[in-house]
């Protein structure tokens, strides 16, 4: 696994798509294209204290022109977008990954029903775009305080038409997920958003399978009752063995021992850490991998294992 490519792009144009969200379109200063990318994928956004966050991508998969990102401040989060809310401007310069996707769009399916929460209309935005170029049918939930506070809902209006569904809570009732239904082997479901949201959600489909309802989140796991223990991790290829202490991580030791290891969010939510294990019972704490890769697969910034681990660097 190599690291990912990092760009300096230049804030074509911002704009407040509502008093808290930023909206901005991002261009390179040189090249004409960017890397391409998929509906429901995402860039780190780097600032210059070292913090990375990572942002979804809102805009057309199909313009490689430019990359449009919407950043909501948080008053009460890490930091990172209060920053951009006070710093960047029109013609400022950033630095942006190379794209990732952890919430690409089936191939398969006859319907495809997305479910998004304030600021996490992002990446379904561009799902909603792709769906509708490729003439598939899909419905998009957007649930939202009021409309003056949900990003992007004029170019949402737009691209949907009757295939969006609006639920304000201020003016109306609230989006029930039960109303999706039970499975039926055709429909995925996609949903981004408030923790509340997905909960609910992946509460009300929990007999669907899991490779049918996608979830995104960029908020790391927090379990009070979760006691960090030292395990013991061995290279295969090497043969190599660490003593990983419970005040460090699986990744940190790595590091600390030579070993390249790309990395970006370190909480678990981004998936570029990833690698892979041989043997060892793993305590998955990670946010990205679907169950049928956790077999040997893991994400070591937040991963842990009991007692011992087999790593295939």
């Amino acid at each position: 696994m190599t690291a990912r490519l990092i760009m300096k792009l230049r804030v074509e144009k911002m704009r407040l798509a509502t008093p808290d969200v930023l909206h901005m379109q991002l261009v390179h200063p040189l090249r004409p294209a960017l890397p391409e990318w998929s509906a429901g994928a995402h860039v780190d956004l780097r600032m210059p204290d070292g913090r990375v966050r990572q942002y979804s991508l809102c805009g057309d998969p199909a313009d490689r022109s430019r990359y449009e990102i919407a950043i909501k401040r948080e008053a009460t989060g890490r930091g990172g977008s209060i920053w951009v809310h006070q710093n960047v401007h029109e013609g400022a310069e950033v630095h942006i990954s190379a794209p990732r996707n952890n919430l690409p769009l089936s191939a398969t399916g006859a319907r495809h029903i997305l479910v998004a929460g304030g600021i996490g209309i992002t990446p379904l935005l561009s799902m909603a775009l792709t769906l509708k170029r490729g003439g598939r049918d899909f419905t998009l939930h957007y649930c939202a305080r009021s409309a003056s506070e949900a990003p992007l809902l004029a170019e949402l209006r737009d691209i949907c038409g009757p295939s969006l569904q609006c639920w304000f809570s201020e003016s109306g009732p609230r989006f029930d997920p039960g109303a999706i239904g039970p499975y039926d082997g055709d429909t995925h479901v996609y949903v981004c958003g408030p923790q509340r949201l997905l909960d609910a959600v992946q509460s009300a489909l929990s007999e669907w399978p899991e490779d049918h309802v996608h979830a995104e989140v960029f908020q790391m796991t927090v379990d009070e009752n979760f006691k960090s223990e030292p395990f013991e991790a061995t290279v295969a290829s090497t043969g190599q063995r660490f003593l990983v202490p419970a005040d460090k991580s699986l990744l940190d030791v790595l590091r600390d021992n030579d070993f390249a290891m790309p990395s970006s969010c370190e909480m678990g939510v981004c998936g570029s850490c990833e690698c892979g294990y041989r043997d060892g019972l793993v305590l998955h704490r990670d946010k990205v991998l679907p169950t049928s890769k956790r077999q040997d697969r893991l994400m070591p910034c937040v991963s842990r294992a009991r007692v011992s681990v087999t790593l295939d660097l």
